[in-house]
């Protein structure tokens, strides 16, 4: 249950749109799965962020920072405590010589159109990626041979005690699928990237591109979370699912995409996050067995189960 003074008291500056209590979470993920936050909160600047985060220190609640939820699993009891979803309120978009700055709710495929139209190169990676720019700092997401490393410069944040902090790009600590935020528990508010001037039609065209293949390939007709396993060392986490015959593998709802095997759908529109977790723990038995490899999750699992 959450604490009626901090609903009032949030109440007090954040319009009753973005302030929702027992918000069903499959209407806020791309894998359309999920059970209810006790409170799902969209703030629309960096103040009010200060402010519900500060509101959620002092009354000692849970706290789970979300962008597009496109990455994630949200369990089938939900989440406890206080979901802030960092979204359209806080997706400003703007750019300043060859640098753009954008709010945590930015989705990917914006920011790397606003570069495009900037003629800006370095971000065309990015342009099918189905997150937010917070949540692809806080992934360090990457698509054909580009990841977010190579062109975040600054990033601003507010700590769960309410206090702004602003990092440079030496200090992410971006590797594979991880950033520091990981760690430090921080919501990322503004992101900020360096590009490079470059040939507005050449960059078009590689967009153009790489659209073309992630929607040849990938299951943009089902909802999904996205590459359901981080690629193992030495292989392709696709391609073993693949070559273990796994497409079309089912646990209730849930399926391994039979378009690209490293991705599990929801495939039946109303799959829950047992089916899906089911279907997780049988395709790494099975690949293991075959291949002696152990794929990992790199969908973040949370809430109740």
């Amino acid at each position: 249950m959450i604490d009626k003074n901090f609903v009032r008291a949030c109440q007090a500056f954040i319009e009753p749109n973005r302030f929702r209590l027992d918000e069903p979470m499959k209407l806020h993920t791309t894998f359309k799965i999920g059970g209810p936050a006790d409170c799902l909160i969209f703030p629309a600047s960096m103040e009010e962020t200060e402010k519900v985060l500060a509101l959620v220190n002092e009354y000692k609640l849970p706290l789970t920072i979300l962008g597009n939820g496109s990455n994630v699993l949200v369990q089938d009891k939900g989440i406890r405590g206080v979901v802030v979803k960092f979204a359209r309120p806080m997706a400003k978009i703007r750019h300043e010589g060859t640098r753009i700055i954008a709010g945590a709710g930015a989705l990917l495929k914006d920011v790397s159109e606003a570069a495009a139209q900037s003629s800006l190169t370095g971000l065309e990676f990015a342009c099918g990626i189905p997150g937010s720019i917070g949540g692809a700092i806080f992934m360090n997401a990457g698509a054909y041979d580009g990841e977010m490393k190579n062109v975040a410069d600054t990033v601003r944040t507010v700590d769960r005690e309410g206090r702004i902090h602003t990092y440079s790009r030496d200090e992410l600590d971006l590797g594979y699928r991880h950033s520091r935020f990981q760690d430090n528990g921080e919501a990322i508010v503004e992101v900020e990237l360096s590009l490079e001037p470059g040939d507005s039609k050449a960059i078009r065209a590689k967009m153009d591109d790489f659209t073309q293949r992630r929607e040849s390939k990938q299951p943009l007709e089902m909802p999904s979370a996205g590459s359901t396993f981080k690629r193992p060392k030495g292989y392709f986490a696709g391609t073993l699912i693949q070559e273990t015959g796994l497409k079309g593998l089912q646990v209730g709802g849930a399926q391994v995409s039979t378009k690209h095997a490293g991705f599990v759908v929801n495939a039946t529109g109303n799959a829950t996050a047992a089916d899906v977790r089911g279907l997780i723990h049988e395709v790494q038995q099975r690949v293991y067995q075959k291949h002696g490899v152990m794929l990992h999750p790199e969908v973040r699992i949370i809430g109740d189960a």
